[in-house]
C-alpha cells in the first residue's frame, strides 16, 4: 500500500508573496498568518506579503515567516481531508514538521524560530562565514575537498541534500578554496550561497546553547505522525528526543538524502512539499524521478496535490 509524506522547506525558500492566496481565500489560512501576527508583536503577514525581499532575508524574519507560510498550507491541505504517514523538514522546516506530528504548538514554534535565527545570525556575525553548494561530487570526495581547505580555516560539510549535491559551510576564506579544491578535483559546479552564516557547522554551537536554554519552556506533546530528524535521518523515537535533537540540529550536518531513503524504503512513494518553493521537489527527483513529488504553496498547486491524492 502506498503511503504519503508531508516535507517541509528551511531556509532559502522564501519570496515575497509567499501564502498571500492561502490567506485570502481561506479562513482557516487567514488565522495562521493573524496567530503568527500576534505571538510575534508585529505584522508577520505584511513581511511574507508585501514586504522587501532584503527585509524577508533577515533570518530571525525568515525563519517564522516561512514556518507560518508552511503550516497555512498545510492547514489548507488538512481541510480537504489530506493526510500523512510520515514527516519530515529540512532544517528550520523540521519545526514544521514537529507541528504537523503533533508534537509542537504552532504558537510555540512560531516563537522559539524566531529566536532560533536571531542566535544563529549572532552566532557568527555577517562576513565571518558562508556556505557553498558543491554540485557533482562524492560525499568521501568533499569530506577531502574540506580537509585539504581547512588550512585556510574552518570548513564542514553541512547538507547532504541528494546524490551529487552537497552543502559544506564554515569561515568565508575556507569554504572559497574548497571551491575551488572541488573544482580542480572535477565538481561540475562550486557556488556560494546567498546566505549571511554557516549553518550546520560546529560554528553555531553558540547558537545551539542558547536555544537549548528556549527549549526547557517549550511543553512537547506525544508524537501523533511519524517524524524524522535530520540529525540521524531516521524517526523520532520519543518526544522526549526532541529538544536534543533539535539543539545538535543548529550545529550538526543535515542528512536530508537518508531521511528520504528511510521513508522510501518504508513504503513512500509520494512526497508533498509543503510551504514556499519547490527546492525539495528538485532533491527528491534525484533520488528516484519514479516517484509521485507534488507541492502545495497557492491555490492552484493546492488543487493540483488535491486532485491527484484523491485519486
Amino acid at each position: 500500500m502506498s503511503k504519503i509524506a508531508f516535507i517541509f522547506p528551511g531556509q532559502g525558500a522564501q519570496y515575497i508573496g509567499m501564502g498571500k492566496e492561502l490567506f485570502e481565500n481561506i479562513e482557516e489560512c487567514r488565522n495562521i498568518f493573524n496567530m503568527a501576527d500576534s505571538e510575534l508583536g508585529f505584522e508577520l503577514s505584511k513581511l511574507c506579503f508585501e514586504g522587501t525581499q532584503e527585509e524577508l532575508n533577515i533570518t530571525e524574519n525568515t525563519q517564522p515567516a516561512i514556518l507560518t507560510t508552511s503550516i497555512a498550507a498545510l492547514v489548507a491541505l488538512s481541510q480537504k481531508g489530506i493526510k500523512c504517514d510520515v514527516t519530515a523538514g529540512l532544517s528550520l522546516g523540521e519545526y514544521s514538521a514537529l507541528v504537523c506530528s503533533g508534537a509542537m504548538d504552532f504558537k510555540d514554534a512560531v516563537k522559539l524560530v524566531k529566536k532560533r535565527g536571531r542566535f544563529m545570525q549572532q552566532a557568527v556575525p555577517v562576513g565571518i562565514g558562508t556556505m557553498a553548494a558543491i554540485i557533482g561530487l562524492t560525499t568521501n570526495c568533499v569530506e577531502e575537498v574540506c580537509i585539504e581547505a581547512r588550512a585556510s580555516g574552518i570548513v564542514e560539510i553541512s547538507n547532504l541534500n541528494c546524490p551529487g549535491q552537497i552543502v559544506i559551510a564554515g569561515e568565508i576564506a575556507a569554504v572559497e578554496l574548497a571551491c575551488a579544491v572541488a573544482l580542480e578535483k572535477g565538481a561540475k559546479k562550486a557556488v556560494i550561497l546567498p546566505v549571511s552564516a554557516p549553518f550546520h557547522t560546529s560554528m553555531l554551537k553558540p547558537a545551539a546553547e542558547k536555544l537549548e536554554i528556549e527549549l526547557e519552556n517549550i511543553n512537547l506533546k506525544d508524537i501523533i505522525v511519524p517524524v524524522m530528524t535530520n540529525v540521524n535521518g531516521d524517526y523520532v523515537k520519543n518526544k522526549d528526543d526532541i529538544k536534543a535533537n533539535l539543539k545538535l540540529q543548529v550545529m550538526s550536518c543535515v542528512l536530508w538524502e537518508t531521511i528520504i531513503r528511510n521513508m522510501i524504503k518504508d513504503g513512500v512513494d509520494t512526497f508533498v512539499e509543503i510551504g514556499p518553493g519547490k527546492v525539495l521537489r528538485g532533491f527528491i527527483k534525484n533520488i528516484d524521478r519514479k516517484l509521485t513529488v507534488l507541492n502545495v504553496e497557492d491555490m492552484v498547486s493546492l488543487d493540483k496535490a488535491v486532485e491527484v491524492l484523491k485519486k
